[in-house]
């Protein structure tokens, strides 16, 4: 498969038209054009069976090249696709565990039978850093003994929940163990701003990555809403980007999707820009990430 080269120069030209000033009480300058120059660490990445061969797995390290992306947390339906990705590119990639395989999908992985004994397996044979994402799209408490051995097994890994869900889901989690660890996906999706910011104050260990929310804190082109300019302020140290290559179409728009999320991150300072484009995930993962990761694997 072809992948054309767009000069990074030319990326920076939509960045330009868009900037004015800092955040509101920042009292900074955005990092305007100089976003491009920073390595970006995709939260959200999905190698899913059907992009096995229209994205082969040097194609998709040619994408994240192109996009400056140096680092990536990926998880697959089924798990041999993050296996493969990270085998191909252990440099680059992340890799966490999801449930889902064979008949077990977002729907009914939670009553699957042999469920525990599935992810402990793969747990114990590869380096997950991370047990998701997975869905949870309707709270059923019967489902409480899988759920307190997901998190016994992530607590013994030391490594995090990514979940899809509504705040109910969070904090019913947060009541089996308080200390799990918990990465939010989309930030609730679906949950509007107001409901993101008070989970995130009800539990200040709660991290969020922002796929697919990148048009609502950039109000569709406008500039910065005010309700997520709050909260990306306020929980600066615990929001990563994301891309969430759940059907092909979105690696077939990936370049316009690692460019969407530059744009509303080259309105914020400096620091702050630093922080969610890449530093809060070196902390989070314990990994260096730089730009010269840049064509390595």
């Amino acid at each position: 498969m072809a992948i054309v080269t767009i000069p990074r120069a030319a990326l920076a030209l939509p960045i330009l038209l868009f900037l004015s000033c800092g955040p509101a009480g920042s009292g900074e300058a955005p990092i305007g054009a100089a976003v491009q120059d920073l390595p970006i660490f995709d939260a959200h990445i999905h190698y899913k069976e059907p992009a096995w061969e229209a994205y082969p797995v040097e194609s998709i390290i040619e994408l994240m090249d192109r996009n400056g992306v140096a680092m990536g947390l990926v998880s697959s339906t089924p798990d041999a696709g993050t296996i493969m990705l990270w085998e191909y590119a252990p440099n680059r990639v992340v890799p966490e565990l999801r449930p889902y395989h064979d008949d077990a999908n977002s729907s009914n992985w939670a009553k699957a039978e042999g469920m525990k004994t599935y992810l402990r397996g793969r747990l114990e044979r590869y380096p997950h850093q991370g047990i998701g994402e997975f869905h949870i799209h309707q709270l059923d408490t019967s489902d409480e003994p899988l759920f307190r051995a997901v998190i016994e097994m992530a607590k013994e890994r030391d490594v995090h929940l990514h979940v899809h869900s509504g705040p109910e889901p969070i904090r019913w989690l947060k009541s089996l163990d308080r200390d799990v660890k918990i990465i939010w996906a989309h930030a609730g999706l679906s949950t509007p701003a107001e409901g993101v910011h008070a989970l995130m104050k009800e539990f200040p260990d709660l991290l969020a990555d922002t796929s697919l929310r990148e048009w609502d804190i950039d109000a569709d082109g406008r500039g910065l809403d005010p309700d997520w300019e709050r909260i990306i302020l306020d929980f600066q140290d615990r929001l990563m980007v994301g891309s969430y290559t759940w059907v092909n179409s979105q690696w077939d728009n990936y370049d316009a999707i690692i460019e969407s999320n530059r744009k509303w991150l080259a309105k914020l300072p400096r620091e702050v820009a630093e922080k969610i484009a890449y530093r809060n995930a070196e902390r989070v993962f314990r990994r260096t990430i730089s730009m010269d990761q840049i064509g390595t694997r």
